[in-house]
Order: structure tokens, then C-alpha cells, then sequence
């Protein structure tokens, strides 16, 4: 079964903090070693390739079309049938921990979306579509065009209010998803939020993006989401949400389970505000990990949200 992302980088910056390197990666099949040989020895400026342009506009960039761009990889890309990335930046404050990139692939039974909103409060009330990427799913991507989404409503609007990442399972029943219809025809079945806010809360200039993933079955974007919150005590991470693609009852499975600053790679993500990636979940002696491992799991990905006043939540996936 192939997953929807196809391969996850990380881009951290270099002794000199004035360009970025290689900071490893996940790969999900042999037919990436090519591209995975030439990005281990690439570097990127400010403003330089997708990561660089990550680090330069203080936001996620998504890039849907490689040819003639500012990516730097597209023959060794499309060689790999990759089609779309997304770079997800990092920050400590003002000061760039690390960027990750998420590439999604491209087949005739390839279902699903990526799709980056963001909302201006100087302009508007509202979140609209900076762009996505639909694969074959061309009546859902007209109407996510042309929809915009007040705070509290659908997937980007109920991210937007939540502050958190939130998962919406079986869509095709969720009247919380407002394109529920369309997501049907197509077999999406799960929608993953994540928000990024950049600006200070001190201020009117915040502005809000959130990253969407939209899942089909066949096609899921990942094995299994989880989402680990800082308990009340801010002592441990504690279980609040997740879904898998195996059917597990997560919550049965976390029920007073913690994670506690530094523990594996959820942890780890936790006490450095880095991302982290896990090739080997047999080196992680988390609860998580230790529970992927057992349902035939082996890579993970955990990415920091933090907020303002410091990390809201870890959102981590397995591949």
C-alpha cells in the first residue's frame, strides 16, 4: 500500500546558520535512492529552492508544479514520480530551527489532497486556498477553489479555532466537512488539519495558515496520525487524537499512557522544538513507538506545533 506521502526531509541550518543542509530523510521505496542521493548533498540558501523559500516567507510553501519553478530537483523528481512539495518551516521565536519538506507522488490510482489556507485579518474574515494539490480529483479541487471557510467551519476553520491539529474521520458522513459530497465521489475519508499562526497575538498582524491533508483509503496519507498535547501540568505529553489506517483504538491503546520532555522522538520534539524523523522505531522507547513497532510499523514522523507561549502539541505520523 502506498502512502500519499511518498518521502519527508529535513533541512536544518548549517554551523554558519546561513544556508541550509541535508538533516535526513524518509524514503518510502527503492525507486527514491536516486533523488535521495543527489538532495543529501544539495545546500540551500535564504530564499534558495523550496526550503530556503520556506525560510524566507516565515510560512509553509506549497509547489504543485516542479518544472520551470524555483525547485531545484525536478528531473531527479519527476524520475521518482514525485509531483507536489511542501515545505513546512520550524521556528524558535524569530530563528529557524529547521524546515521540513513532504513530497506526494503521482499514479492513476493516486486519491487524495494537500492544500495550504491562510487567513489575513486585514483583509478578511475568512480562509481561502493559497493552492493545492488534488492528484485525480479535478470537481473536488474546482469547488476547494472556490470555497472559503469563516473561523469554526470545515477543516481549515474548525483548525483555525481549535489552534491545534484535528483529525475528521469518515467525511463522507461529517457535516463538519463542508465538502463532504464531493470528498464521497472521490473516496476521501479522513482530513488531517494542522495550523501554523505567524505574527504576534500582542498585535492585529497575525495571520493564520493552516495545512490540510485529505485522505482516500486506498491511498492514506499516512499508516496512523497521533497528537500528543502537554498535560495541564505541562509534566507530559498526553494522547488527544489520532487515527489508523488498520482500524487500532488508539485511545484504548494510550489510556494512561505519557510521554514525558526528551522520551523518543515524540519527546525529543517536545524538549528541542525540532521535528524529527525515525527510520528505526526499534531505537525509540516510547509508549508510541513501542505500539507502532507492535502493529508492523517502522518509520515515524513527529513535527512540533508551537505557539506563542511554547509547544501546543506534537503531530505524529507513521509511514
Amino acid at each position: 500500500m502506498k502512502t500519499f506521502i511518498r518521502v519527508v526531509e529535513l533541512w536544518v541550518p548549517d554551523s554558519t546558520r546561513t544556508r541550509l543542509e541535508f538533516g535526513g530523510g524518509l524514503y518510502g521505496d527503492e525507486g527514491l535512492s536516486a533523488f535521495k542521493a543527489v538532495s543529501e548533498g544539495l545546500h540551500f540558501g535564504y530564499d534558495e529552492g523550496l526550503p530556503g523559500k520556506a525560510w524566507a516567507s516565515g510560512h509553509p510553501v506549497i509547489l504543485t508544479k516542479f518544472a520551470n519553478s524555483y525547485f531545484k530537483r525536478t528531473d531527479q523528481a519527476l524520475a521518482a514520480g514525485l509531483t507536489c512539495g511542501v515545505a513546512v518551516p520550524v521556528f524558535a521565536g524569530e530563528f529557524l530551527q529547521a524546515v521540513m519538506v513532504l513530497f506526494c507522488g503521482d499514479d492513476a490510482a493516486h486519491v487524495g489532497a494537500i492544500e495550504l489556507w491562510h487567513n489575513d485579518p486585514d483583509t478578511s474574515h475568512e480562509m481561502a486556498l493559497v493552492d493545492g494539490y488534488y492528484g485525480t480529483a479535478d470537481m473536488f479541487e474546482f469547488n476547494s477553489r472556490h470555497t472559503r471557510f469563516p473561523r469554526g467551519f470545515g477543516l481549515p476553520g474548525r483548525t483555525w479555532k481549535a489552534g491545534l491539529p484535528l483529525i475528521i474521520r469518515d467525511l463522507h458522513n461529517a457535516k463538519s466537512f463542508l465538502r463532504w459530497e464531493e470528498a464521497a465521489e472521490v473516496g476521501i475519508n479522513l482530513g488531517v488539519g494542522v495550523p501554523y499562526r505567524t505574527g504576534s497575538e500582542k498585535t492585529d498582524t497575525e495571520q493564520t495558515w493552516v495545512l490540510t491533508f485529505l485522505s482516500a483509503q486506498a491511498t492514506p496519507i499516512a499508516r496512523r496520525f497521533e497528537i500528543w498535547v502537554p498535560n495541564e501540568a505541562r509534566s507530559v505529553l498526553v494522547y488527544r487524537d489520532g487515527d489508523c489506517s488498520a482500524q487500532t483504538d488508539l485511545a484504548a491503546l494510550y489510556a494512561n499512557k505519557s510521554i514525558a520532555k526528551g522520551d523518543g522522538s515524540i519527546g525529543g520534539a517536545w524538549a528541542t522544538g525540532m521535528p524529527a524523523l525515525n527510520d528505526d522505531l526499534a531505537h525509540d522507547g516510547s509508549i508510541a513507538a513501542a505500539k507502532a513497532r507492535a502493529a508492523g510499523l517502522s518509520q515515524m514522523v513527529a513535527l512540533p506545533v508551537i505557539g506563542s507561549a511554547g509547544l501546543d502539541a506534537v503531530l505524529a505520523w507513521y509511514l
